[in-house]
């Protein structure tokens, strides 16, 4: 039996105005297709 993981809704795009770190220019999710992407949400408090 072949387990499936793929998803039944596309991920939204990047919102505009995001702060992003280490890279030059905001990305987009073509930039990432493809690709394994690992976010860390994390806040100050």
């Amino acid at each position: 039996m072949t387990t499936r993981y793929a998803g039944k809704v596309n991920a939204p795009e990047f919102p505009p105005g995001l702060d992003w770190i280490n890279i030059d220019q905001p990305l987009t999710k073509s930039d990432v297709a493809g690709k394994l992407v690992i976010l860390d949400f994390w806040t100050y408090c």
